[in-house]
């Protein structure tokens, strides 16, 4: 039993159109400086001709074991699926339109090593364009305080298989928000480390699984992840939320249209979403209606000057950030109110084990296409 042959980790990336950046989401796996892994992807139906792209890759690198489906999954079941057939006691998520920093999968691995009790090892990232440029830095400061929204990229996640089958892998009841989903229902079990660094860079695109989505159905999934993340807050189940009938006429939290409206903002887009938030948003007299008016009628009328003063508030954030969280040593994220669980934590925003190496220097991936 050869390691090249039963590698310790598998990649696993679901796929659905997403070309012109699938080159270089896939040049940005296997060139990793760890390259002992078995590549798993899902193509879930592409019409975009991603799926020959990817038999092409398929037929350069052995480590790539491709799957094909005849009908669309959606993302939640297509996560599912691809996840189910890694075999490796390891596995580590990618997205078809982001990258990953050549040292990722090396970092990772080392933090494993150093916290064999963790369930899952995150990293932090930056916020790409469709042309590849940093809009927006890491934001460590999401690291400094108990949260139940999960403060990493669903495509930065390593985690163990055993915490995965336990949990019963990804819900379908919980598409577009399934990475919050699962993440919260490992960390029930075992510590989710994140690496307060960039390895791993996330794309603003037109081709968004949410933006490419019927809007009524993500706009009524991401209210229902907001109301179990209410829920969580709470220290209370939310399980039954799950199985209840969406109710089309029922009005929205007014953060769905800020957080779909995000997506668009810093694709380089114009959300004009105020007016659906108006008609669809459950408006009170409350901090949280009139931040969602603001933002929704701002990125309207000057998403420039939008973009610039978030910019301005997340490098505020983070400098605060930095009294809690440096920028070598994994930290645990915790749920809010805490959880019990199997495998004992680390303190939040602190570690005690020195694990990961001084930040490497920043690198991109060309793209195939280029």
């Amino acid at each position: 039993m050869s390691p090249a042959k039963f590698p310790r980790l598998s990649v696993v990336m679901p796929v659905h159109n997403a070309l012109p950046h699938l080159d270089a989401a896939v040049e940005s796996i296997l060139r990793q400086t760890f390259h002992d892994f078995s590549f798993i992807i899902l193509d879930d139906a592409s019409t975009d001709g991603s799926g020959e792209v990817l038999r092409q890759w398929a037929k350069q690198d052995r480590r790539i074991r491709l799957l094909e489906t005849p009908a669309q999954l959606g993302p939640a079941l297509s996560s599912q699926q691809v996840a189910k057939a890694a075999t490796t006691p390891l596995v580590a998520r990618m997205d078809a339109d982001d990258l990953s920093h050549p040292e990722r999968l090396e970092q990772q691995l080392e933090v494993f090593d150093c916290y064999p009790e963790a369930g899952v090892v995150a990293s932090l990232c930056d916020f790409i364009d469709t042309k590849g440029r940093i809009v927006r830095r890491p934001q460590r400061w999401r690291l400094a305080k108990r949260s139940a929204g999960v403060p990493f990229a669903h495509g930065t996640m390593m985690y163990r298989r055993d915490i995965f089958d336990e949990v019963g892998g990804y819900r379908n009841e919980a598409a577009y928000w399934e990475d919050q989903d699962i993440v919260t229902r490992m960390a029930a079990l075992a510590p989710v480390m994140v690496i307060p660094r960039a390895l791993y860079q996330y794309r603003f695109s037109r081709t968004s699984t949410r933006l490419a989505s019927d809007h009524h159905l993500v706009e009524q999934a991401v209210d229902l992840m907001y109301r179990s993340r209410a829920r969580i807050a709470e220290n209370r189940p939310f399980d039954d939320l799950l199985d209840s009938l969406p109710n089309p006429s029922a009005k929205l939290d007014p953060r769905v249209f800020i957080s779909l409206g995000s997506v668009e903002l810093w694709a380089g887009m114009r959300p004009r979403l105020f007016k659906r938030l108006v008609t669809r948003g459950e408006l009170r007299a409350n901090f949280r209606t009139a931040s969602a008016l603001i933002w929704t009628a701002w990125a309207s009328l000057e998403p420039v000057s939008l973009r610039l003063f978030i910019r301005t508030l997340l490098i505020a954030r983070n400098l605060r950030a930095r009294i809690f969280v440096g920028s070598k040593e994994p930290v645990e994220w915790v749920v809010l109110k805490g959880i019990e669980r199997k495998a004992p934590g680390v303190p939040i925003g602190r570690s005690t084990r020195e694990c990961v190496r001084d930040e490497p220097p920043r690198a991109t991936v060309r793209s195939a296409q280029s």
